[in-house]
C-alpha cells in the first residue's frame, strides 16, 4: 500500500511539473519549426523540419542584440545598486540602535506594497526635469526605485540569523566596525545576498511598464519592450521570432539559475533563522 502511494504521488508530482513546463517545451519547439507549420490545422507538436532561421534572423536582420544589451546592462547595473545599498542599509537596521529604528523598517515594507503603477507618473515628470530621460540610466534609477525596499526588507531577515558575538568579537580583536563588517558580516550574508541578487536582476530583467513610460527610443529600449515592438502589431503578429525571441531571453534566467541554485536553497534556508 505504501508503494502504490508513492507512485501515485510520483505520478501526481510529474503530471503537475508537465502542465507546468509544456507552455515552455511548446515555445522551444515552435521557435525551431518552418514558418508554414505553425499554422498547420490539425495542429502537430513535433516539427517535421528543424530549422534555425528564426534565430538567424532575430539575430542578423533586427536589433535584438542591442535589445539584450541593453537589458543587461539595466540588470545588473540595479542589481549593484540595490544590493549595495540594502546590504549596508539592513545591516543598519539590525545591528545599530537609534530612534525610529522599527518604524523605517515599517516603512520599507509600506514602500514595497505600494503600486509601482502609482509611481510611473511622478517619476516620468522627474526624469524630464532632472534631464536623464530616455536612457538606461532612468529605468535603472526607476526600477531601483521598487527592488530597493523588497531587497532591504529580506536582507533584514539573513542578518537578524547572523549572532551579534561573531561582530564583536572582531572589534574585541581590533577590527574596525568596517572591517568586522567586510570580514565577518558578509561573508555570512552571502547566500541571502546571492538570493537576494537572484530576485533583483529577476525583477529588473522581467520589467514592463517603466520600460514603455520612460523609455520611446530604440537605442535605450530593454528587451521586454523592444520584442513587443518589433515583433507584435495592430495587424499582424510574427509568432515564430517571437518564440525564438522568448527562448533567447530565457536564456540569461535558465543559466543564473543552474550556476545559483545552490545559494538559492541556502538563502531561503538561512533567511528561516533568526540567531
Amino acid at each position: 500500500m505504501k508503494m502504490v502511494r508513492r507512485v501515485a504521488f510520483n505520478l501526481f508530482a510529474w503530471s503537475v511539473v508537465g502542465l507546468v513546463a509544456f507552455p515552455l517545451i511548446w515555445m522551444v519547439i515552435t521557435s525551431v519549426k518552418p514558418q508554414f507549420e505553425l499554422f498547420r490545422i490539425p495542429p502537430t507538436f513535433l516539427p517535421e523540419t528543424v530549422t534555425f532561421e528564426h534565430y538567424w534572423t532575430l539575430i542578423y536582420d533586427t536589433p535584438f542584440l542591442k535589445y539584450m544589451r541593453n537589458s543587461l546592462l539595466i540588470a545588473f547595473g540595479t542589481t549593484l545598486v540595490v544590493i549595495v545599498v540594502a546590504t549596508l542599509g539592513a545591516h543598519s537596521l539590525v545591528r545599530f540602535r537609534y530612534p525610529g529604528r522599527e518604524r523605517l523598517a515599517q516603512l520599507v515594507l509600506f514602500t514595497y506594497l505600494l503600486p509601482s503603477v502609482v509611481l510611473v507618473l511622478p517619476l516620468y515628470l522627474l526624469m524630464v526635469w532632472v534631464g536623464i530621460a530616455n536612457s538606461l540610466f532612468s529605468l535603472v534609477v526607476a526600477y531601483t526605485t521598487f527592488a530597493l525596499p523588497y531587497a532591504l526588507w529580506l536582507l533584514r531577515s539573513f542578518m537578524q540569523g547572523i549572532p551579534d558575538d561573531l561582530e564583536a568579537a572582531a572589534l574585541v580583536d581590533g577590527a574596525t566596525r568596517m572591517e568586522a563588517f567586510i570580514d565577518v558580516i558578509l561573508p555570512q550574508a552571502l547566500p541571502g545576498i546571492i538570493s537576494t541578487s537572484l530576485f533583483t536582476f529577476i525583477l529588473a530583467w522581467n520589467e514592463y511598464l517603466f520600460a514603455l513610460v520612460l523609455v520611446n527610443t530604440d537605442e535605450a529600449r530593454p528587451l521586454t519592450t523592444g520584442v513587443m515592438n518589433m515583433l507584435i502589431s495592430s495587424f499582424n503578429i510574427e509568432w515564430s521570432l517571437l518564440m525564438a525571441a522568448s527562448v533567447m531571453m530565457s536564456l540569461p534566467l535558465v543559466i543564473i539559475f543552474a550556476f545559483l541554485s545552490s545559494y538559492l536553497t541556502r538563502g531561503f534556508g538561512a533567511g528561516g533563522v533568526k540567531g
